[in-house]
């Protein structure tokens, strides 16, 4: 059977590409306009949905939509946490999180999905007012990830992150639109 036709639907926008080089201004204004309307793409993605369309699964072994909604603000507060420590502390090392188990607990599995909608919006205010203020030396500053054993300067924790948005954004989207939910 060939696979290459078959879209993978655990990466729909395929996996990160993180810069070597530093970003230009522009390219940082784009990355932090990405971050910026994520919470509204969001919100507009999951308008309109049922409880039962929340607790579907993107994909087969997946998350559902309600699970991916929770999962954005627990990921996004890590990552701000995460430009505080480099932008306060000589290379820190930050803790990762076990996000599946986190998925898993009960918050993640029956909190209504407008209050993960509230904090994302109201996190990504504070975020991108940081993002927006920091100085070129500022974006090269530095943590360590022991998960992934590598060191990620902020420029490239943006760009994870405006991608990590759009990768969930493309999940519950292309979810809509197999399954013919409005539209």
């Amino acid at each position: 059977m060939d696979t290459s036709a078959v879209p993978d639907l655990r990466f729909p926008i395929g996996h990160p590409v993180l810069p070597d080089e530093t970003l230009d201004r522009g390219a940082r204004t784009a990355y932090i306009a990405q971050i910026a309307l994520l919470p509204d793409q969001v919100r507009a993605a999951v308008t309109g949905l049922t409880p039962v369309q929340l607790d579907t699964p993107y994909r087969p072994g997946g998350w559902t939509v309600r699970q991916v909604i929770h999962h954005l603000p627990d990921s996004h507060m890590n990552s701000y946490v995460r430009f505080k420590l480099a932008l306060t502390e000589e290379v820190p090392t930050i803790s990762p999180y076990e996000e599946q188990l986190w998925a898993e607990l009960p918050d993640s599995q029956a909190t209504p999905v407008a209050v993960s909608l509230a904090l994302l919006e109201a996190l990504h205010i504070r975020w991108t007012f940081l993002l927006r203020n920091l100085t070129d030396a500022q974006w090269q500053r530095t943590f360590y990830h022991p998960g992934s054993k590598r060191t990620f300067t902020l420029d490239q924790a943006l760009v994870l992150y405006a991608w990590h948005g759009r990768h969930h954004l493309a999940h519950i989207g292309n979810l809509v639109h197999r399954e013919g939910w409005r539209r």
